[in-house]
């Protein structure tokens, strides 16, 4: 005998409030974080929100358009979240690690930007980012390369840092027992053809990404405060 629901059709009962756009985009966000991009399909959605296609079509064009949302609204998120009191330099660093940091929770959002990497939601990051060098009294004839650097620096490492997430997800293995066996390949090197990469060895095991992330928005800032001079 077919299983009946309690409205007796043997269909998923509907949803009877409505359905918003941010509705859609937060529960977009949560399969995608669960499962990844593969696992984003307008059928799981209409699954989850208990609601017909039409209702989700009504909101988003297809799958591409939901993911962009997505990803706006998580960018759109670290920019609100970031504290604006305080000196350029603090705010800088605080908004470029909530990028690190939501591209580390959320890795799908490293591959749409590598897909889409002027979302408009990157746009106000970047304007953000713009702001923040005009106020470190960076000269504007070197704003726009600076800007362009930084920006590409912090996407440059977020996304990578999600690849190499998304590399170790599922296989028998972690980022410690990672680091662990390069380190020890690293370590059999000809000290005299790879003198650096052989010296290094106890850092690579040893290193945390987000402190690495930092140190190299430390050197960029170190960088700025040499333009102010020229």
């Amino acid at each position: 005998m077919a299983h009946r629901t309690a409205n007796g059709s043997g269909q998923t009962p509907r949803r009877t409030d409505s359905l918003s756009r941010d509705l859609i985009i937060q529960t977009a966000t949560e399969i995608l974080d669960g499962g990844g991009e593969n696992a984003l399909t307008l059928r799981a959605l209409t699954v989850r929100l208990k609601t017909g296609y039409g209702a989700i079509y009504h909101h988003v064009a297809d799958k591409s358009d939901l993911l962009a949302a997505a990803t706006d609204d998580v960018i759109t998120g670290v920019l609100s979240r970031t504290a604006t009191t305080g000196s350029p330099r603090e705010i800088l660093r605080l908004l470029t690690l909530g990028l690190f940091d939501a591209i580390d929770a959320h890795p799908w959002v490293g591959a749409e930007l590598s897909r889409q990497p002027w979302r408009p939601a990157l746009l106000d990051f970047y304007e953000s980012i713009g702001r923040l060098l005009d106020a470190l009294a960076v000269p504007e004839r070197a704003r726009f390369d600076a800007a362009g650097t930084l920006v590409n620096y912090v996407l440059g490492v977020a996304v990578q840092n999600a690849a190499n997430a998304r590399h170790l997800t599922g296989r028998d293995t972690d980022r410690g027992a990672f680091l662990d066996t390069t380190a020890a390949k690293w370590a059999q090197l000809d000290p005299d053809r790879y003198p650096f990469v052989h010296a290094t060895v106890t850092q690579l095991r040893d290193h945390d990404d987000r402190e690495q992330f930092l140190a190299g928005i430390d050197i960029f800032l170190t960088g700025i405060a040499a333009l102010r001079s020229t």
